[in-house]
């Protein structure tokens, strides 16, 4: 392992940016100010590129049709640091984030708003591949971007950009989906190795050089949700372990659902290169951040072949089952150890990694 350049490939080949990089490099106050500038921004960079007929118009707000289902409704906002890194960037971490939450309620994701607070001085380059990096994201996770908001704070009041998105799904099936739904002798599935998107990051952070780059697992979850209940209705509880991991998820559930969880050590995905920065940081991977990852609890005698659909799906192939509800110990996490013992996976009283999402 050595030390290397901390900086952000992005790997972006998409078309040149329209925004004349000779006249404008860099994204000024003016282009916050709600004149020329403001309207070229808007019309050129985000407009031309999120169209869709809801958004169009460009108006305060987007009308969209009346959905005749239940509704799912999420917001999040995205400050992470840096706003590139292996695998992804801000751009798509908004929209897959977004997309993720209504899926997590087993909702099919449809609308999305994007407000973006850009610091004064960012290239516009970057932007532009943030902006064409969330249309192709919007894209996988057939949603569209029906409104938005663009703001502009002075440089060092910002850190290059903030993202601030909404979501709206509709509900294609019985809502059943629930964190309060866990029920003794349910069984635990992850939807694949954790840890990535924690540990893509700090590389980066800490210019270190592994291996392999390891890369975020950002990514749209709503396909394999549907993958999952095309074999069965008996999905308990959907999370997507994001800010705090495996373990703060699972917690929540047991405190949710007044349940007892047992999970076990040996049945947890984890990259083996993934695994070893997490030792050289001294970070436990169940406390590491997931983008691209869900904790499903289901009915233990349809788990099989829910993990079954699972492992046939991209997002899905490192499924496993990891450990079951139990009636002993409620609220409360406790893993069986590789080597045979057990521990109480407890909450993190504050934050590992800082500004991760």
């Amino acid at each position: 392992m050595s030390k290397k350049e901390n900086t952000a490939d992005s790997g972006f080949t998409g078309p040149v940016c329209p925004i004349p990089i000779s006249d404008y490099p860099q994204v000024l106050m003016a282009h916050g100010g709600g004149g020329r500038l403001t309207h070229q921004l808007i019309k050129t960079m985000f407009a031309e590129h999120f169209q869709s007929e809801p958004l169009m118009p460009l108006h305060d707000g987007a009308v969209i049709p009346a959905l005749s289902s239940q509704l799912a409704f999420t917001t999040d906002s995205f400050v992470i640091n840096p706003i590139f890194f292996p695998g992804g960037n801000i751009g798509e971490l908004a929209v897959y984030g977004t997309v993720n939450d209504l899926a997590m309620c087993g909702a099919k994701p449809l609308y999305l708003s994007a407000s973006f607070i850009i610091e004064e001085g960012l290239p516009m380059e970057e932007l532009w591949q943030i902006v064409q990096s969330m249309k192709t994201a919007a894209d996988r996770s057939r949603v569209q971007i029906v409104t938005g908001d663009t703001k502009v704070v002075d440089k060092g009041k910002g850190d290059k950009i903030f993202i601030n998105t909404a979501g709206i799904g509709i509900f294609e099936r019985e809502n059943t989906i629930s964190p309060t739904n866990a029920k003794t002798g349910d069984a635990i599935i992850v939807s694949g190795e954790i840890a990535q998107h924690g540990m893509a990051i700090m590389s980066v952070r800490e210019g270190l050089e592994f291996g392999t780059t390891i890369l975020s697992d950002c990514a749209p979850l709503s396909s394999l949700v549907e993958r999952m209940y095309s074999v069965s209705g008996k999905i308990r509880v959907l999370r997507d372990p994001t800010r705090g991991g495996v373990a703060t998820v699972l917690n929540e559930i047991a405190e949710s659902s007044s349940c007892g969880i047992l999970i076990d050590e040996t049945k947890i995905p984890v990259d083996g290169e993934v695994r070893s920065a997490c030792e050289l940081l001294g970070f436990d991977p169940l406390y590491v951040a997931n983008e691209g990852k869900l904790i499903a609890i289901v009915a233990a005698e349809d788990a099989e072949k829910i993990l079954f659909a699972m492992k046939h799906h991209p997002m899905g192939r490192n499924a496993s089952i990891i450990g079951t509800i139990v009636k002993d110990h409620p609220g409360t996490v406790v893993m069986k150890t590789a080597i045979g013992g057990s521990r109480v996976v407890d909450m993190l009283s504050g934050e590992q990694l800082p500004r991760i999402c």
